[in-house]
């Protein structure tokens, strides 16, 4: 039977700039002006997504956890407090590494337009905070190892590299993964 009742659920969260919107199908509109730049895909992979494939995916993630339910799917949309302008995302897909522990993996993008200003680290930083209110007891990223201003933001959220690579990508980690308590 899956767990689908033991994950939460997105709230809107508030930051210094920024307001963190839970991702909401109606955002693909927006997201398909910040997501639809080539550049970003350098360090997340893929292609420029259309508006079509982003509606399918946030329909997909809205449902907020895995088909089978041992993931939690959490996204936020992070809009701009001052001229309401959305800048890019943070999202957690939370898991069980053990029966007692809840953990997160953790992603940001910013849109090319918004990036050099703590955008990601701000609202990356709010949503941690949040995801500890709920339990959440260790968070890992994944970055790709020329992309320093995503390795400064998983730096600044407490992580360090673990020296395991993925997919070409570090995985870094606030806690050490071979500790881990089971």
């Amino acid at each position: 039977m899956p767990e689908t009742n033991s994950w939460p659920t997105a709230a809107p969260l508030q930051a210094d700039r920024l307001q963190l919107e839970p991702l909401a199908i109606a955002h693909a509109d927006e997201a398909e002006e910040i997501l639809n730049d080539g550049r970003l895909h350098k360090w997340i992979g893929g292609t420029p997504p259309t508006r079509e494939e982003l509606a399918q995916r946030y329909r997909r993630q809205t449902v907020g956890h895995s088909p089978d339910g041992r993931q939690g799917w959490l996204n936020w949309m992070l809009r701009n407090r001052t001229d309401g302008q959305l800048v890019g995302t943070v999202q957690a897909t939370l898991y069980r590494p053990c029966p007692d522990r809840v953990e997160a993996e953790l992603a940001w993008v910013v849109g090319h337009a918004f990036q050099g200003v703590g955008y990601g680290k701000e609202g990356a930083s709010a949503m941690v905070l949040w995801l500890r209110t709920q339990g959440v007891a260790g968070f890992v990223a994944h970055v790709h190892p020329g992309h320093g201003a995503s390795a400064g933001i998983a730096k600044a959220l407490g992580m360090r590299p673990t020296g395991e690579v993925h997919d070409s990508e570090m995985l870094w980690a606030d806690f050490d993964p071979r500790e881990r308590s089971s």
